[in-house]
């Protein structure tokens, strides 16, 4: 009984190993980047083990050149030697080519695929500049307007959440999808922007869907580990603030 076992185990290892080696995977990223964490939560969701390979900011690694010489941007997914660009292109990648690992991201019917690509549209074109409108802003009345413009944004998720969640912990449903993920990332960014500006963005009492969902995706055990501290997110986020006015200065 015992050699059975062993061998079981050993049988197991192996073919551990060789799905491992099958599915070669590294992430170009850095760590304060909430589209870097697009991809790495897709990964954790679908329990496949991957190696990250740590960007500097401000600097542009020759892997990372080679592997998206058209934008010269993180994250890229790099699979079996094969380079996949743009956050939310390889979430879809990531759910399209392990349908048996873990719970699907994107919903099944096609409307319902259509209609969370929409809205991670808006969030990526609309939502977040207006977030990082914010700190661009000057002046009293203009951080005012910047900040009312994205409490108004999350009002109209509210919204949105109710009606795909139908009543139950995420967009996705009982499991995070393609649009908890999509808002989810910057989470981190909208905490250290309501820290910058002592202003609640995410309101209870306006919001009491998308507040209580928050919660439940920071603690996700596919999240937890990848969303970064407030504290340390705002310390990078000054020194990345602040090289940026240097390079804009030089």
């Amino acid at each position: 009984m015992e050699h059975s076992t062993h061998c079981i185990f050993i049988s197991c290892v192996f073919i551990d190993h060789i799905f491992m080696a099958k599915n070669d995977l590294k992430i170009l990223g850095a760590w304060p980047s909430p589209y870097v964490m697009r991809p790495r939560i897709a990964l954790n969701i679908k329990s496949l083990a991957y190696d990250f390979l740590e960007e500097q900011f401000g600097t542009k690694s020759d892997l990372l050149l080679k592997s998206n010489p058209i934008y010269k941007k993180i994250p890229v997914l790099i699979h079996d030697g094969k380079p996949i660009c743009e956050s939310l292109i390889i979430v879809q990648y990531i759910d399209e080519n392990w349908t048996n690992s873990g719970p699907s991201i994107l919903p099944s019917h096609p409307y319902d695929r259509a209609i969370a690509r929409f809205w991670a549209t808006y969030i990526d074109d609309k939502w977040f500049p207006s977030l990082r409108g914010i700190a661009a802003a000057q002046g009293e009345d203009a951080k005012k307007a910047a900040t009312e413009l994205v409490v108004e944004g999350l009002v109209l998720l509210e919204d949105v959440f109710k009606n795909s969640s139908k009543g139950k912990k995420f967009f996705g449903g009982d499991t995070i999808g393609y649009l908890d993920i999509a808002l989810g990332c910057f989470l981190g960014w909208l905490r250290v922007t309501e820290k910058m500006i002592n202003v609640t963005l995410l309101n209870e009492s306006k919001t009491p869907g998308l507040y209580k969902w928050a919660e439940d995706f920071c603690a996700d055990s596919a999240v937890k580990d990848v969303m970064p501290e407030t504290d340390k997110l705002a310390e990078a986020a000054k020194v990345i603030m602040s090289k940026m006015r240097a390079q804009a200065s030089s």
